[in-house]
């Protein structure tokens, strides 16, 4: 039988979990009986994914899990980590050997991690997530491949300070048990695909001439993003959209929001997949900020909407106020500057209906209940951004501040603008740091961050 969605934790609701629990193994054994495989996985998978969206409870526990790995022929299993950069790592460990993972942990050497331990006290535990199972669908359907995120734990089991996804989830709770809001994240991805050389390097020479929302011939990249979308589609991720970017070569794919958790889980898992399919199409996957000087680059938009929308002026106040600190978590490399203040990536702090000249941009569709965030880039630890962005949000709420009149005007310069003209124009306008060096040193300073971040 082929896998069914596996989908994020859901806290428990109003419905019994038992009783769920107890319809979703029948309906899996009843299958199972009359072999009806394609017509009730496609069940299954709705029914996942209804009762995760409806929070009813977490979908598949440990036991469950262990029950599928072993009447589901599967052979390996990932367990997925995240460094403090936001690079995903991971270990593979056989079947045989989950229940020990489940119970105990898989130890690995922190040591050498970057930023992690020291030598001396080298010894981290990875717990698998078993709401975040997925099985891995380019690897061979005979002895499966599947990945869960991890928590990181030290021996004892008390949580791993430097485990972002951990600092995420401390966020979100502190939003729901202290403020009453639940937040929604979406993320909009760009990235160019070049063609690789006789030894599979990247030689920056883009795969196609095409331009914005432009089809075949001119856009090439158009099945790579289908077998993107067709991935990510069983592995429990729906896009929302996809077309080709105005850069030669250059593509874009968005996702629909939902909890911070998913989110973040989601957008780590859809770059691991545009690289892979890319790889496997002879291309490279190019994320970085600007990889092509003269031409735009590469931005990562986050959309934000809350449970409470009388909530989102002060919330979208409380990010202004922070932006300049928490700039060096979006835009964490020396590249990321270089697409600062260019092609439609705002320098200035200020936020505009419609206006993508704007650090924030409010939607024209959603004018009271979401918000777009379009300074930030891929590069940054995404668990790290928005648990930041929550905090900001968060601050805004509780000192209630109000956001500055919305800006009209178009805050980049124009062909036809002189130079001194335009600073003239937007002398009044804060702006995000402007090179990493700066950034790093707000963030350094900055009391709000030393708060959150405590390493």
């Amino acid at each position: 039988m082929d896998s069914p969605v596996f989908t994020q934790q859901s806290e428990v609701k109003s419905r019994p979990a038992i009783f769920l629990c107890i319809l979703n193994n029948f309906l899996f054994f009843v299958c199972k009986i009359l072999k009806l495989n394609k017509q009730i996985d496609s069940f299954i998978i709705f029914l996942a994914i209804f009762l995760s969206a409806d929070g009813v409870f977490d979908m598949y526990m440990e036991s469950e899990v262990i029950d599928y790995v072993n009447e589901e022929d599967v052979k390996f299993i990932r367990l997925a980590y995240f460094d403090l950069s936001g690079k995903q790592r991971n270990v593979s460990i056989m079947a045989g050997e989950l229940p020990r993972a489940f119970k105990e942990g898989i130890s690995f050497d922190a040591s050498a991690i970057p930023g992690f331990q020291e030598a001396h006290s080298s010894d981290l535990f990875l717990h698998p997530d078993p709401s975040t199972l997925s099985v891995i669908p380019w690897r061979p359907s005979t002895g499966k491949v599947v990945r869960m995120f991890c928590d990181i734990k030290y021996p004892d089991g008390t949580p791993y300070e430097k485990d972002c996804r951990h600092i995420l989830k401390q966020a979100v709770k502190k939003a729901k048990d202290e403020f009453g809001i639940e937040f929604k994240f979406g993320t909009e991805f760009e990235f160019y695909l070049f063609k690789l050389d006789e030894n599979g390097r990247n030689t920056k020479i883009p795969f196609d001439n095409a331009g914005y929302m432009d089809i075949a011939p001119e856009d090439k990249g158009e099945n790579i993003r289908r077998e993107i979308d067709f991935t990510l589609e069983q592995m429990g991720i729906t896009p929302e959209f996809s077309h080709h970017e105005e850069g030669p070569g250059q593509n874009e794919i968005d996702f629909r929001a939902s909890d911070a958790e998913t989110a973040a889980d989601n957008a780590s898992t859809f770059k691991w997949i545009v690289r892979t399919k890319a790889a496997s199409n002879g291309l490279y996957a190019d994320f970085s900020p600007k990889p092509l000087s003269v031409y735009p680059g590469n931005g990562m938009h986050i959309n934000i909407s809350a449970n409470k929308e009388e909530k989102m002026p002060a919330i979208m106040a409380g990010i202004l106020a922070h932006l300049s600190e928490i700039t060096y978590f979006l835009n964490p490399s020396e590249e990321s500057y270089s697409r600062i203040g260019q092609s439609k990536a705002p320098k200035f702090i200020c936020w505009g209906t419609q206006n993508r000249s704007c650090a924030i941009r409010v939607p024209s569709k959603h004018p009271n209940g979401k918000i777009q965030i379009r300074s930030s880039d891929s590069e940054c630890n995404i668990y790290l951004a928005f648990t930041l962005l929550i905090y900001a949000a968060l601050d805004g709420i509780k000192k209630n501040l109000v956001p500055e009149p919305a800006v009209q005007e178009n805050l980049f310069q124009s062909y036809a603008e002189d130079k001194k003209d335009y600073e003239e124009r937007t002398k009044n306008y804060r702006t995000i740091p402007l090179s990493l060096a700066e950034a790093r040193k707000l963030a350094e300073e900055s009391e709000f961050i030393k708060q959150i971040i405590k390493f």
